[in-house]
């Protein structure tokens, strides 16, 4: 195990793929990045739903809201502070930011992704419910998984970094919500947790995505997590979206995935 390896109380493995519009190869990248996480803190998985059925405006809801219960219980069971998240799609992350939300109410949360993930049932083109957890986490779920969920993220504690792709319905609720993206000069200094969508990154570097609109270079993402996590007091990372086509793109991406980790570390 890497030095300071206890910084995380708990691995959730979390391998949703109901939300996204491509998921073919993403059960063996969720796969791959537990295998990664799990060096650094004890492994809870989050069972894969064969429900069926599609509600509120969101493809395969009934799959993705039983997950969704399953990993409250495992997170609510554990009574960690400090989670380390191997997804699935970008969804998986509602979960984990809102258990992390009642144990740390000062939370701010950092969402490093290329895309805004700001719709809603309402204003989505496609329904895929990855690109609306940022509104889900502000208050904006559908019903029945709002009810589950404690107090919404306020809207001043969202950060984004490395957004440059939406549509309407995002861009519409980054300008009513007055959404902020991260001054890196600027960091906060409380509970931070780090969503990180691979797809931020730059196809010529890890090309092991579905959605290939990053331009993050890896050196510098890594370093960009290592100086949050000086920064602040990381309790969450979650690493998303990860879709290698077979075994050797997924042993490939995971050196990616083991340097984000490392650099979480706190030191």
């Amino acid at each position: 195990m890497p030095p300071n390896s206890n910084a995380f109380d708990l691995v959730l493995a979390y391998p949703q793929w109901q939300g996204s519009g491509r998921h073919r190869n993403l059960a063996r990248g969720a796969a791959a990045a537990a295998a990664v996480c799990a060096r650094f803190a004890p492994l809870e998985r989050v069972p894969v739903s064969a429900a069926e059925g599609d509600a509120h405006g969101v493809r395969r809801w009934n799959a993705i809201l039983e997950q969704f219960r399953d990993a409250q219980n495992i997170l609510a069971r554990s009574g960690a502070e400090r989670v380390l998240t191997a997804g699935g799609d970008c969804a998986v992350d509602i979960a984990v930011i809102d258990h992390l939300h009642r144990i740390h109410p000062q939370l701010t949360v950092i969402w490093i992704d290329a895309h805004l993930d700001a719709n809603t049932p309402e204003t989505s083109p496609s329904g895929s419910f990855h690109g609306m957890p940022v509104a889900a986490v502000l208050g904006l779920a559908p019903a029945p998984m709002r009810s589950l969920m404690s107090a919404p993220l306020d809207p001043g504690r969202l950060r984004y970094f490395g957004i440059h792709v939406g549509d309407d319905g995002d861009w519409a609720l980054r300008r009513e919500l007055d959404l902020q993206t991260l001054d890196p000069t600027q960091l906060p200094n409380g509970p931070v947790h780090i969503h990180f969508d691979l797809d931020v990154l730059e196809p010529s570097e890890f090309p092991y995505l579905a959605y290939t609109d990053g331009d993050l270079r890896v050196d510098d993402a890594v370093a960009l997590v290592r100086r949050i996590a000086e920064a602040s007091d990381l309790v969450g990372l979650t690493l998303t979206e990860f879709s290698p086509a077979d075994a050797l793109e997924a042993e490939q991406g995971s050196r990616v995935i083991a340097r984000l980790c490392e650099a979480a570390l706190r030191r």
